[in-house]
Parts: structure tokens; sequence; C-alpha cells
């Protein structure tokens, strides 16, 4: 995505020096000799044999444990232990059987404070209420049994209840059994067949007698409602994804499960900071409806005077006629018949009729009508044309990524002689600009429905902003990163960049990671804010030169309205060296990032 706003970009030699915040583990040895990245006296070796791991592998572990904090993702080996864990738990504080404590905390959606709350409050209701028995019956002494669906007599080890007086044969249990798991997850309460019995069938009489695909859809059922149960608990979104993802926290509802699909747990819908649950539903539902359908057909036709349908027109003449069986003649200005027109009324091209009728405001309320419609169409497609585009973009750098991580890392190992595991420089870019780029996608239907204007002018600022940034960061990844690349296995790796040009690439390369990390970071926070002192900052900007922020999650903000108004005076304005912001020459320190400017 172009941009009109350009962000300022240090130099590489600005980049190399910021020992303070890009990656930089080159630039001193364990020895103190100080050998520079970019020095002519370090061998290639040198360059090549700094710790690349070290600061990647502690921002993953500080990542991970960012994450864990906020939430836990769960296969479905977890949740079938954490479920056992629940039934030994209950099982024991009740001194009932798994398979009763089982059922109980299904009834109650396995919230084991609650049930033991009750259970103790009044044992006797639980047990009712949940179809669990004190003392089961056993007929097997009997010498033969009346099945009570068939009224077949069977042997005792023909027939099997639920521990009550209700007898019934194998084959009408798996009938019942099926007809039951068919209906969904109900089958999970499934009673005694007999009315007046309100007896539970457990899981193991559902093991012994149910068949095969029953079984496995009964387990399935269970293992689903442990998920559906807990309030805490939610199942990943994405096609054929088996994980579940506990949320732990109460802030930032954006997670990442296993699959690598990330999305908003409070939703399920794809993730979306910094635009909130309620914007992205009414953005998707806007997506879906058939609204922009209806305000195209306003703006772009008109109705036929005779059968109402809507008609187009792109080019030609005044007169139309409309399509069978109708096959109305009439004049598209005026709507009038055509028989009625001719050389007198103006011709084909013009129509007299309507310019009066237009001067005496006969026509003004529709075609107000259809200005506000088209109106509102172009405006609909300027931020969903952006926000697509985003979309496709997001869409092809992780085909990028994946093709990184399959070919180009392998070739440049073969190339420079590094580890693969030192070349994650590369990998973390490619995951910030799809991250990016999602967050990019989203800020097109914040701003869609951003009312207010003078935020709107500073949003669409700050957008761009970000926008340039992506740009340079995407074109730094895809395009410059091909020079290091061989075309073929059997090429000649002579005539390739040296491995201090690769070392100073990579400078760079994690430089503007960081960059656009830290900016699209800020960006998110200042939007999920509202950009709540913009228009106090705006009013006070009327009577006095002062800045009212005073908040520290908004001094970005601030600065860049002040650089907005004294843009014609900021030539001696100087870009910091960490985040490329640039700073009015009246302070030391950067406002964006507190960089010292010395």
């Amino acid at each position: 995505m172009s941009s009109d706003s350009e962000m300022p970009i240090p130099s590489d030699e600005e980049m190399a020096d910021d020992e303070d915040y890009y990656y930089s583990d080159e630039a001193e040895g364990d020895d103190g000799d100080g050998s520079s990245a970019g020095g002519g006296g370090s061998s290639d070796e040198d360059l090549l044999s700094g710790d690349y791991e070290g600061r990647e592998a502690e921002g993953s572990d500080e990542a991970v444990s960012r994450r864990e904090q906020r939430y836990i993702v769960l296969s479905e080996k977890d949740i079938v232990e954490r479920q056992e864990e629940d039934m030994t738990k209950v099982s024991a504080l009740l001194f009932i059987s798994r398979e009763e404590a089982g059922a109980l905390l299904h009834h109650y959606r396995w919230n084991i404070s609650k049930l033991t709350d009750e259970w103790f409050s009044d044992e006797e209701k639980v047990r009712d209420i949940v179809g669990l028995l004190v003392n089961g019956n056993d007929f097997h002494n009997s010498r033969k049994l009346t099945c009570g669906i068939c009224f077949e007599g069977y042997s005792p080890d023909m027939m099997s209840s639920t521990g009550c007086a209700h007898f019934y044969c194998h084959e009408c249990w798996e009938g019942y059994i099926s007809a039951a798991v068919s209906q969904g997850p109900g089958c999970l309460s499934l009673r005694c067949p007999d009315p007046s019995c309100s007896s539970m069938v457990f899981q193991r009489m559902i093991n012994k007698l149910a068949k095969h695909g029953d079984k496995e859809k009964y387990a399935r059922f269970a293992l689903r409602a442990y998920v559906e149960g807990n309030k805490k608990t939610k199942w990943c979104p994405a096609p054929d994804c088996t994980c579940a993802v506990e949320f732990v926290s109460d802030v930032n509802f954006d997670v990442s499960c296993n699959c690598k699909f990330s999305f908003c747990w409070n939703c399920t819908e794809e993730a979306h900071r910094p635009v909130d649950c309620e914007t992205v539903s009414k953005w998707i539902l806007k997506n879906s409806a058939e609204s922009e359908n209806m305000n195209w057909i306003l703006a772009n036709s008109k109705p036929c005077p005779k059968c109402q349908r809507p008609i187009e027109k792109h080019q030609g003449c005044m007169h139309m006629t409309c399509t069978p069986p109708c096959k109305f003649e009439f004049c598209w200005l005026c709507l009038g018949s055509w028989q009625e027109h001719g050389e007198r009324t103006g011709g084909f091209y013009a129509c007299n009729r309507y310019e009066a009728a237009r001067q005496e405001g006969a026509y003004d309320e529709a075609e107000a009508r259809r200005e506000r419609a088209k109106h509102s169409l172009e405006r609909y497609m300027h931020y969903y044309e952006r926000w697509s585009s985003n979309q496709a973009s997001r869409q092809k750098a992780q085909a990028d990524l994946i093709k990184t991580e399959k070919e180009q890392l392998a070739k440049l190992t073969d190339v420079y002689g590094i580890p693969e595991t030192q070349l994650k420089f590369i990998i973390e870019a490619w995951s910030q600009i799809i991250e990016c780029r999602r967050v990019l996608k989203f800020t097109y239907a914040y701003g869609y429905y951003l009312e207010d204007k003078v935020k709107s002018g500073f949003f669409e600022y700050l957008q761009g902003e970000a926008e340039s940034g992506l740009e340079r960061l995407h074109q730094c990844a895809e395009k410059e990163l091909q020079v290091f690349l061989p075309f073929s296995k059997h090429e000649n790796i002579e005539g390739h960049p040296s491995a201090a040009e690769f070392s100073e690439f990579r400078v760079k390369l994690a430089g503007l990671t960081s960059v656009t990390r830290n900016y699209f970071e800020n960006l998110v926070q200042a939007l999920e804010a509202g950009l709540e002192d913009i228009t106090a900052t705006g009013e006070a900007a009327t009577t006095s030169n002062a800045t009212t922020s005073k908040k520290a999650g908004t001094k970005v903000k601030a600065a860049k309205k002040q650089q907005s108004r004294t843009s014609d005076h900021s030539d001696d304005a100087w870009p910091c060296e960490r985040c490329t912001f640039l700073n009015p020459p009246s302070v030391d320190a950067c406002t964006a990032c507190d960089k010292s400017r010395h």
C-alpha cells in the first residue's frame, strides 16, 4: 500500500550504530575487542559467528511466557486428562464411582464448586435430578427375564439395566442408544427407557452395548461438552483444528492456537485488534449483506416508469427501452413516455421538460437521494477495497513465509554456512509483516465507523505512516533478500554478495522489523484508547500552542499532532535513531521512545 505520508528512514549507518535497540550481537565480542559488523578488519567467519540465537530465543521465550499468562492451548489429550482429573477428584470427595462423578460434572457443566455445594446441601435431591440410584437391583439369579421393549424372553446374560428394575435385551438397548446418539449431545443425559424411571445410562453401558460408530460419537460429545460447558474455554474456530483455548486473563482477547490461527477469544472471529468485537460484527455483516447492493442500484439505476424494474444506463442516448415483456419506451432524464418526446423536447441527447422541471425543484429529492446513495457507496468501496487488498497481501505473505522456511533458509545456509537456527530474523520479519497486514486491514474497518472528523484526519495520518513503514519492511524482506539467494543449486557463489554485506542486510532487516513492530504496537494502543485526547488537543491548539496531552500512553499521538501543526517550520527537526520518529528541534529526547538525541 502506498501513502502520501512518508516515515523518515534512518541510514544503514544509523541503524548499525544503535546498539541499544537493534540486534547487534556481533558488534561487541565477549573479549571486548569492539569489532564492528561493518569493519574491514573482521573476516567473513567472524561476521557470521555472532550469537544470532541469543536474543531471538530470549524473545521467543518471553513471548511464550506472555501467552501462557493470558491463555492456554489444550489438545484433545489435554482435555481428556483434565476430565479424568476432575472425575477422580469428585469421586474421592463424594465417595461415589467415577462414572457417577462424570454424570454429576456434566450436569453441573464441570463446575466442581457448585456441584459440591449442592451435593452437601441436599444429596438426595441432586441424586434425583441427575438420576443416580442409591442401591441398584440385581435379577441375575432369575432363570429368564422378559425385555420391556420387545417382550421376548432372554437369559440374564442377554439382558441389562441401568441399575434399576427395568431390564431390556441387548438388541433393544443398541437401538435405543443409537437413536439417542443420532439426536445429538442430549445422549449424555440418557435415562432408562421406562418413562417412569430417571436412572442414568452411564458411559460404561454405552461402551458395552452400542455400535462402534455410536461409541465414537458419544465420546466426541463428552469431549466437546467439557469445553462448551466451561465459560473460560472455547474451541479454536479454524477448520479441522481440534484444539481448545482456555483464557485466564481479562485483557487482550487475541489468542493464537497451535494450528497458527489467531482469533479473538471473545467473539471467535479472526483476531481483529485494534477494532472491538461490536465493530467487527457490523463490518462483517455489512460485507455480506445486501445493503450495498441496494445502494449501488439506487445510485446507478432508475426504475422503469411502467414495471419499476431497475435499469442501468452506461452509454448512448436518452431513449430507453425496458426489457421484455415490458418493452416500455421512455426518456432517461424525465422518465416520461418516449412518444411525447422528439425534436421539440431536445432530441435524443437532451430533455427540455427535465431541465424545466429541475429548475422548479421537482427532482431535488430524487437527485439528493441518488447522490447520498452514490456517496455512501463510494465511501464504503474505498474502505472495503483497501481492507480486501491488505487481506490478499497478508495471504501472500503467509505463502512467502512458508516458502522461506522450506527453501530459502536452506539456500542461505549453503551459501554463507550459517545454521538455519541463526536465520530466524528472516522468519521474524515475515511473521511481523503478516501481523501488521492483519492490523492494517482492520484499521480500515475502524476508519469506516469513525465519525469524528478531527480524529479522522489524525487517524488517516497514522494509518498512512503505518502503511509506509510496513511497505519498507515488506520490500526489504521480499526484494532485497533475493540478492543473497542463488538461482540454482549449481550456481557459482563467488559472485554473490559477501558475508559483510549479508550482515549489513541482517542489521537492516532486524532494525526495520523492530521499528515496525513498535510503531504498530503504539498504533494499536492509540486506536484501542479511541484517540481519546485528540479532540482536547485540537481545541487547546486554537487558544494556545501548548500540548495538553500528559499521559505516557498518548505522548506519541500528541507529538505527531504537534509535528503536523508545525510542518512548515520543521527544517531543523531531527529523526530518532531508534524509532525514526521526526522530533522538533526544541527537544533533546525522542517524544516517541525517550531515546536521547545525542
